[in-house]
């Protein structure tokens, strides 16, 4: 297939989006791009970046304002901000980092990223990311405000003429199961005794449970089934009233996050979206599956959220209300959350709120 005529066949008949082109031509969207390296003028063209990605990104922030965009299948969760205050750890291949900007916050998965390219299509420039085979994992785009000249340099220094055709791989990635005998009542009685947030991902390793399956074996003070409406109905609240939240959507590569109020929530067919000048949600209400109030004990008190799945049981988002280490969660999101919920067993676990 000469994927560089049924691409422009496809944005001729009035398509837009890469990653429907690709899958409509049965290829994964980095394959379609790849197939666009030295493509000529007037189209779409991409060019091979150099692989140490982390030091790429860290060299992001000289063009200024950019706009950060990470997805999944379900949700495409976009940020504008500078890319600030990189880190990164770990071997190369198989490093994890952090950007802790202002407005960009992402956490870091390198050793899923495989392939990257400089992007341009018309006036839209990018450089996007992709795994071994060819998902995406991270977008950065240009804005008004960028320092273009940066940009063009960075963009000159980072591609490599002489990079190989990538061998994308083809099988599908193992899916996540469960241990076949599972310690329930250690489970739960190891979510009670959390102190951290993160010490959630560790409970799950040592008793070898997907989180959609830890959803369903919760104690139910901690974990409620709720509708899988109920984003629309936070997101909408937290718009009405003001109350900053936390919006968290990833892929095996990135983790990307919003701190902060949230003002136009609307439905655009399917599409559950939050539409402000520097944040952008677009979320996919028919693909929820399952949707869970969830709690989680700390050293400053429950902390609360609204977890989203899909029907193979993937994370599409997690929703928390925005606070600071040290601080207990604010009261004005948790009366969110709880109105989500019908169960009293779920109103008599309770810890003291911040105003």
């Amino acid at each position: 297939m000469d994927l560089r005529q049924a691409y422009a066949d496809a944005r001729a008949a009035g398509a837009t989006r890469h990653r429907d082109i690709a899958l409509s031509l049965g290829v994964t969207e980095g394959m379609l791009i790849d197939a666009h390296v030295g493509a000529p003028d007037g189209g779409l063209q991409a060019q091979r970046l150099r692989r140490d990605f982390p030091r790429l990104l860290s060299e992001l922030s000289r063009a200024g304002e950019l706009m950060a965009l990470t997805r999944n299948a379900h949700c495409v969760h976009e940020r504008t901000g500078v890319y600030e205050h990189l880190s990164v750890q770990g071997e190369p291949g198989r490093e994890m980092g952090m950007a802790l900007g202002e407005d960009i916050d992402l956490r870091l998965f390198y050793s899923h990223w495989a392939q990257g390219y400089a992007v341009r299509e018309g006036e839209q420039q990018s450089l996007q990311f992709f795994d071994a085979r060819g998902v995406a994992v991270h977008k950065v785009f240009t804005r008004p405000a960028t320092q273009f000249a940066a940009w063009q340099a960075l963009r000159l220094r980072w591609t490599d003429p002489g990079a190989a055709p990538p061998w994308w791989r083809t099988e599908a990635p193992p899916a996540a199961t469960d241990a076949p005998d599972v310690d329930a009542h250690g489970f739960r009685a190891g979510w009670a005794a959390l102190r951290d947030t993160h010490e959630f991902f560790g409970l799950l390793r040592r008793h070898g449970l997907t989180r959609r399956t830890a959803m369903h074996l919760a104690a139910p003070q901690f974990a409620q089934r709720v509708d899988r409406h109920a984003a629309r109905v936070l997101l909408e609240g937290a718009a009405a009233n003001g109350t900053p939240i936390m919006v968290f959507v990833g892929n095996p590569g990135v983790i990307q996050i919003h701190g902060g109020p949230i003002k136009r929530v609307a439905m655009l067919g399917p599409w559950l979206n939050v539409l402000d000048p520097r944040f952008n949600l677009h979320l996919r209400e028919d693909a929820i599956a399952e949707a869970w109030a969830v709690r989680k004990p700390t050293v400053d008190g429950l902390v609360s959220s609204l977890e989203l799945y899909a029907p193979d049981g993937e994370l599409i988002a997690q929703f928390f209300g925005q606070r600071k280490p040290g601080q207990p969660e604010r009261c004005a999101w948790r009366q969110l959350l709880d109105g989500l919920v019908d169960d009293p067993v779920w109103s008599e676990e309770t810890a003291g709120c911040a105003a």
